[in-house]
């Protein structure tokens, strides 16, 4: 089966931080603070989806309070931080929401994200990811973690369900978004 036929059944958007929403770099700054960037298009990708009803989850080895931030002013409000197991916190996601494993993409880039990856029907990665997680993956996008590659997936899916942007919609409701 392809990957286009999985989108018709989504319902769930899940999503790995650092190597997925960031590029997986980290600078280290002067006061020990962790400081990690995103694309401004994969936001507006993860409020526009939130906005058309999708439900959006991150889950997340790390614990940065500026990610959490930014993710809470995008909407999202399933963050799962600190997840050393993220099948665990993907099970909780989907009993919380009900949600069945065809339902269910998720973006991940490495190791960690196999066990969550294995429990969906749509395992995705950007094009840098791990060879490990490439080999399980329906779907890897042209763009690399934190260049767009959150933005791919959703839009893609969102084509498919006609829920992106079309040139006959009313674009005043642009001032909502976070960018």
């Amino acid at each position: 089966m392809s990957y286009l036929d999985l989108f018709g059944s989504i319902k769930a958007l899940v999503f790995d931080v650092d190597g997925v929403l960031t590029n997986g770099q980290v600078v280290l700054l002067p006061d020990g603070q962790q400081m990690r960037q995103m694309h401004s298009k994969d936001g507006y990708a993860l409020q526009l989806a939130v906005k058309k009803g999708y439900h959006v989850c991150i889950i997340t080895g790390g614990n940065s309070v500026q990610v959490k931030e930014r993710l809470t002013a995008l909407g999202i409000t399933d963050i799962y931080l600190k997840s050393s197991h993220k099948d665990e916190a993907m099970s909780d996601f989907m009993f919380s929401h009900d949600l069945k494993s065809e339902e269910i993409m998720y973006m991940g880039d490495d190791i960690p994200d196999i066990a969550a990856m294995q429990m969906i029907s749509l395992p995705t990665c950007p094009s840098d990811a791990s060879p490990e997680i490439k080999a399980i993956c329906q779907f890897v996008s042209k763009k690399n973690g934190g260049e767009g590659c959150v933005r791919d997936i959703i839009e893609q899916i969102m084509r498919s369900h006609e829920k992106w942007y079309n040139h006959e919609q009313n674009l005043d409701n642009l001032a909502e978004f976070t960018w």
